[in-house]
């Protein structure tokens, strides 16, 4: 612990030194932009620079979701199923947009980073088009068949009935979600991380102010159900994608798309899906993780599965900073290797790997010391409590080498070498800790704790293979 707080004293110091700014300055620059050259900057204030903005990003990405499902409750068990179960069928379209974004990261961070601009906004514009046209692929069928994509995933024929247009708005509408993750990720790549956050915080506002008046029909609003949270949610994103389209053509921003970058290139584009195939596998390798340790965790009775999801839903949250950290990571090692500083692009990885460490270190202490306050705020179930105060503080042991893999994966993903993390992902989720979880659960009388232990167990392998392979140095001779 003493090492990684001389690194972190050293890090903050030579931010001090090179900035001459107060710390109030500083983030103030990264939440207004900044122009500066990230291949060029300090490395410290380059990662606080873009981390900032992309942590409060991804924050409000998960307030969607919050919001929602907070105006939705008051509706009733059917109307919050309908969430729930629509939900988990736009996990497809959330991994595909991830994937994409991964992608569209990749190579406009490297043309930025080659000070070559004219290809980065044609390579944004392919980007756009393929993500428009894979979301009219899905929106077909998800309009046509969303009672049968209820009734697929058990929904009750009451459910059906009354819900079906809640997944075929969202589903049809899913141009904007796939849209916002790829222009985003067009921001965050070039290095103008604070529009993306501004763009999320207009989205948020509109779902916000929309979501009670056409649930509960308030003032000159219809009253709509839960179907007034899919258009609330659906608008809100829309209007945000206007707002990303206007900076993109009318902005002065680091990427501009003019007329003559609006020409579809079929080796971009192939270029991209090639690169967005090892993305999506990512994250459904991992989402699919999970729902199998919720079945054997769904074997020792309501009590464990509640408190697990409270727990998860604690520690998904504090996660959100340091995931800012490994975008901010990825954008660097992208940039940095177009500008052929593949040293350069190493250190970055190692200082926000660093900074990682040290923050999810912090937090670990904090839940392995008291977890029960931090469950409590969410249920007075003695029995829930007691499950997911061992969930919380199980996970927790596994902080620090959580935080090294989420920077190492993203460095992969920013330099275009998005098959390793893949493969990688593969062996921890799927080879190691499915079948672990399942013996450790069930033959050795560990329970639900067993489900924990492997789940540490298996980030512990993928985070060291992951930094393993990192110092190899392959991704650096990545061509994107």
């Amino acid at each position: 612990m003493l090492k990684l707080f001389n690194i972190y004293s050293k890090l903050a110091g030579i931010l001090s030194r090179d900035s001459r700014k107060s710390l109030w300055i500083d983030m103030k620059e990264a939440i207004g932009g900044t122009e500066k050259d990230f291949t060029r900057i300090n490395l410290g204030k380059a990662i606080f620079l873009l981390a900032i903005p992309m942590v409060l990003e991804m924050m409000m990405e998960s307030v969607f979701a919050i919001v929602d499902i907070l105006f939705v409750a008051k509706l009733g068990a059917d109307a919050i199923a309908t969430v729930g179960i629509t939900e988990s069928l736009m996990t497809l379209i959330y991994a595909v947009g991830f994937g994409l974004s991964i992608a569209t990261t990749a190579i406009v961070s490297r043309r930025i980073g080659e000070h070559d601009p004219e290809n980065a906004a044609k390579s944004a514009f392919q980007a756009i088009i393929a993500g428009f046209i894979i979301s009219i692929m899905i929106a077909v069928p998800g309009v046509i068949y969303s009672k049968e994509l209820l009734r697929l995933m058990g929904a009750s024929e009451s459910i059906i009935e009354t819900g079906y247009l809640y997944p075929a708005i969202m589903l049809g509408g899913n141009v904007v979600i796939m849209l916002l993750f790829i222009i985003n990720a067009v921001f965050r790549s070039s290095g103008d991380a604070a529009i993306s956050l501004r763009v999320m915080v207009l989205a948020n506002l509109i779902n916000i102010i929309l979501d009670p008046c056409l649930i509960f029909g308030l003032g000159p609003f219809p009253e709509l159900g839960v179907i007034g949270a899919a258009v609330a949610t659906t608008t809100g994103r829309g209007i945000a994608v206007i707002f990303q389209f206007y900076l993109l053509f009318k902005g002065k921003h680091r990427i501009k798309i003019r007329p003559r970058h609006m020409k579809v290139s079929a080796d971009i584009i192939l270029k991209l899906l090639r690169l967005s195939v090892g993305g999506i596998f990512q994250n459904l390798i991992a989402t699919s993780s999970w729902i199998f340790m919720v079945r054997i965790i769904s074997g020792f009775g309501t009590a464990a599965v509640a408190g697990y999801f409270i727990g998860i839903r604690i520690l998904i949250f504090t996660l959100l900073p340091s995931w800012g950290l490994a975008n901010a990571a990825g954008t660097l090692v992208g940039q940095n290797l177009g500008a052929k500083e593949p040293k350069r692009a190493e250190r970055a990885v190692m200082a926000a790997a660093w900074f990682n460490m040290i923050l999810l270190g912090l937090i670990s202490v904090i839940f392995i010391s008291s977890p029960r306050f931090y469950i409590s705020i969410f249920t007075k179930d003695p029995e829930v409590i007691a499950a997911g105060v061992i969930c919380l503080r199980t996970i927790s042991f596994g902080y620090i080498l959580y935080a090294l893999g989420m920077v190492m994966t993203q460095a992969f993903n920013g330099a275009g070498d998005t098959r390793t993390p893949t493969l990688i992902n593969l062996l921890a989720f799927w080879a190691i800790e499915i079948p672990l979880a399942y013996i450790l659960a069930n033959k050795t009388g560990l329970q639900e704790e067993g489900v924990y232990i492997a789940i540490i167990i298996a980030e512990t392998v993928l985070s060291l293979i992951a930094f393993y392979y990192f110092k190899k140095g392959y991704w650096k001779d990545r061509i994107v």
